[in-house]
């Protein structure tokens, strides 16, 4: 896809997450999510995550960060963990169970990624990491590998 294209869908996104209406932004949270890796999106996502609104917001879109199971949506979830007040993080943490209960080895990846992250130079992402393998670590998972 093009860039020029990409980019202006991450600006319809941005803009949307900037609505009154919480299904507007949690749409945006879910949607933007795709775009984690560009830093078109990181701000706004990161906002999403701690709205201050609605906490349905901060689930949905922390779930669909997690979900992309890589570095970018995980730094992004550890970053707004670091600035999270108590029940923003229990939103968090909820949306970490529902991503990583089922399959233990996506979780075991998970926690690979949060042991790098927990070294990152920017201070709320390596904190953040280290609180999202602790949560990690905590998970029962349903299937285990063979």
């Amino acid at each position: 896809m093009s860039s020029a294209l990409r980019r202006t869908a991450v600006e319809a996104l941005v803009e949307l997450g900037r609505s009154t209406d919480h299904e507007d932004r949690a749409d945006a949270g879910r949607a933007l999510a795709a775009f984690a890796g560009t830093a078109q999106a990181a701000g706004p996502l990161l906002e999403l995550v701690l709205d201050r609104a609605d906490t349905h917001v901060t689930r949905v879109t922390a779930h669909a960060l997690l979900q992309r199971q890589d570095r970018a949506g995980l730094a992004l979830v550890a970053s707004a963990l670091a600035l999270a007040d108590p029940h923003h993080a229990d939103w968090i943490h909820t949306a970490l169970r529902d991503a990583f209960t089922v399959y233990a080895d996506e979780r075991d990846a998970a926690m690979r990624i949060c042991e790098e992250l927990a070294h990152d130079p920017d201070e709320h992402v390596a904190r953040g990491a280290r609180g999202l393998h602790e949560g990690l670590a905590r998970i029962d998972c349903v299937l285990h590998p063979a």
